[in-house]
């Protein structure tokens, strides 16, 4: 495959390609573009055609034949893309008004690639959500102009063949695949009024009632909307910029389904906490998720929002399927040290467990069996590079950037769906966890050879499988019916304690609870009021033992609660130094 895949690197060194595995040569087929103002880079959705613009034109090249198709005169381009067809590349410029204050030139142009004319230029001011979003067939294609979406038809951009009308839409998408289109739009709640998604099928507008599915929420300052590749369902990942409870400095996130033939619901997530990646599988029956404080949990689930595969808890915040389907990347990016989790999907075994410290930039490449990490300028202006990996977890190959030079952005080139095959991944042997650098407790040199105190401040949970045994109930339990449930376990993990300490023999020092309650406490001073101190601080202390369970049966506590919990070590003393003054 040393033709395949040829990654794209620009960075202050300029702008060139890469052999595919295994050479890893500078490739011959595309001449290196060595200016140092290389602000955008873009390449078809087949591979076949690759733009940029090197701050004085914008150049567009056919890879496969090594030939330079166009040349446009807009040194200013910060964004391109392609149509799915190849038919139009859509640049954008910075928006700038006149020094009088009059409108400013449009900004974003369409150019047809055949004949290099300019099809239609617009003003867009903001860029984002800055390119107009095609059907993978190009019959249609749509942008937002001031909050309603216009809809142009066979890249005839000189009419609107429809409109949108709803009161605000902020966001739209419009789904993959083959005709009928369908588009999922987003509208902000005002007013007391609550937030919606609504799907609907090109060009059935007419209302509410022609909507396929709606979804309403009151927890919304902006949402993402993804559909599955099939079209058949989007999930909404909506959050709230501030979270009122003060847990979470992420704002509040909430996953919802919504399928095309009207179905929707909440995603039920066992863990509280952000919701930071949501990833459909590419066979659209199902998709992953990766939220809760941290450790974060990964969940897979089906249709019916049921749990599939429950991953545990680890330091992660990304999920990234394989094109193909069959591996799946859980990775802890950012703020996290880059730890990597490479999970055969079909039979959910971990292959590999390796770690791309300060990785700004993760992608598959289009044969499932590469990817790229890379960290980026201007996200870490320090030790920039790249590194190509084998989904074992084994390094191929690693490009460090020279000192004072910077790694703006690294790209595969695109393949058409089925170029490659699906390939069972072979794992020679059982992957070995890298060796823990963590920092360890001072421990004075009498107690070295004891066994210490457990240093975690959590108990990591494991993978586990979670499919459905037996008939199973559909729809996925209501937020009602898992609060009641963990009530109960909590109830009855209690009274099992209470059993368990009501049944310890007399070898014990603690007496059954009821002998506890009718007779003079086991240890007296003779101080009556010294004695009702000794009793009330013990009756705190079981208290807070109860509070623990219920924490560990998965409730979560009160403020109040959890401010107890703490006052455990304080009392423990004092009831220490009263009986020791006995």
């Amino acid at each position: 495959t040393s033709r395949l895949c040829p990654p794209a690197v620009r960075g202050s060194e300029g702008l060139y390609m890469v052999n595919g595995p295994p050479s890893f040569t500078e490739s011959t087929a595309f001449q290196r573009d060595s200016g140092k103002n290389c602000k955008a880079v873009a390449f078809s959705k087949d591979g076949s055609l690759f733009a940029w613009c090197n701050g004085q034109k914008v150049n567009v090249v056919n890879i496969t034949r090594a030939e330079l198709l166009h040349s446009f005169d807009l040194p200013k381009t910060v964004c391109l893309e392609f149509s799915p067809k190849n038919s139009v590349l859509a640049t954008w410029q910075a928006y700038t008004t006149a020094k009088d204050g009059t409108a400013g030139v449009p900004n974003l142009q369409l150019h047809d690639l055949r004949t290099g004319k300019c099809l239609k230029s617009f003003i867009q001011k903001k860029m984002q959500n800055w390119c107009p979003c095609w059907a993978d067939d190009e019959s249609i294609c749509a942008r937002n102009v001031n909050n309603e979406v216009h809809f142009f038809e066979n890249n005839d951009f000189n009419s609107i063949a429809n409109k949108l009308h709803l009161q605000k839409v902020s966001d739209f998408v419009l789904s993959p695949g083959a005709q009928p289109t369908k588009v999922a739009v987003y509208v902000p709640g005002s007013k007391g009024a609550p937030s919606f998604v609504r799907l609907y099928q090109y060009p059935n507008f007419g209302g509410p009632q022609s909507a396929l599915a709606n979804k309403s929420f009151f927890k919304a300052d902006k949402v993402t909307m993804l559909w599955n590749k099939k079209a058949t369902a989007v999930l909404v990942v909506a959050s709230t910029e501030v979270d009122k409870s003060g847990a979470s400095y992420y704002g509040e996130q909430t996953l919802h389904y919504v399928a095309a033939s009207g179905e929707s619901a909440v995603v039920q997530l066992p863990k509280s906490g952000p919701i930071y990646d949501v990833a459909w599988s590419p066979n659209s029956a199902e998709f992953c998720a990766v939220y809760g404080f941290m450790p974060a949990k990964a969940t897979v689930f089906n249709l019916k929002c049921e749990p599939v595969f429950d991953f545990g808890t680890g330091p992660r915040n990304a999920a990234y399927y394989s094109p193909q389907g069959h591996v799946l990347v859980l990775a802890g990016f950012g703020n996290l040290r880059g730890q990597m989790e490479v999970w055969d999907v079909r039979s959910y075994r971990l292959l590999a467990k390796p770690v791309a410290s300060d990785s700004t930039y993760f992608a598959w490449c289009p044969d499932g069996e590469h990817m790229v990490t890379a960290t980026c300028a201007p996200r870490l202006r320090v030790g920039n590079g790249y590194k190509v990996w084998h989904c074992t977890g084994r390094v191929l190959h690693a490009h460090e950037a020279p000192c004072q030079q910077e790694l703006w952005q690294v790209c595969w080139q695109p393949f058409p769906d089925g170029a490659f095959p699906e390939r069972a991944v072979r794992c020679p042997a059982p992957p070995r966890a890298a060796p823990s650098t963590e920092p360890q407790a001072y421990r004075p040199p009498a107690l070295r050879h004891r066994p210490g105190p457990s240093a975690k401040l959590h108990e990591d949970e494991p993978p586990q499988n979670m499919k459905p045994q037996g008939g199973g109930g559909d729809k996925p339990m209501s937020k009602t019916a898992l609060k009641n449930q963990r009530k109960h376990e909590a109830k009855k993990a209690a009274k099992q304690e209470a059993k368990a300490d009501a049944h310890q023999g007399p070898a014990q020092d603690k007496p059954p609870e009821s002998a506890q309650q009718n007779t003079v406490p086991a240890m007296t001073t003779g101080d009556p009021g010294l004695d009702k101190k000794i009793k009330n601080l013990k009756k705190k202390l079981k208290a807070i033992e109860q509070l623990k369970e219920q924490a560990a049966a998965g409730k979560q506590l009160e403020k109040n609660q959890v401010e107890k919990i703490q006052k455990e070590a304080a009392l423990l003393k004092e009831l220490e130094d009263l009986e020791l003054g006995v």
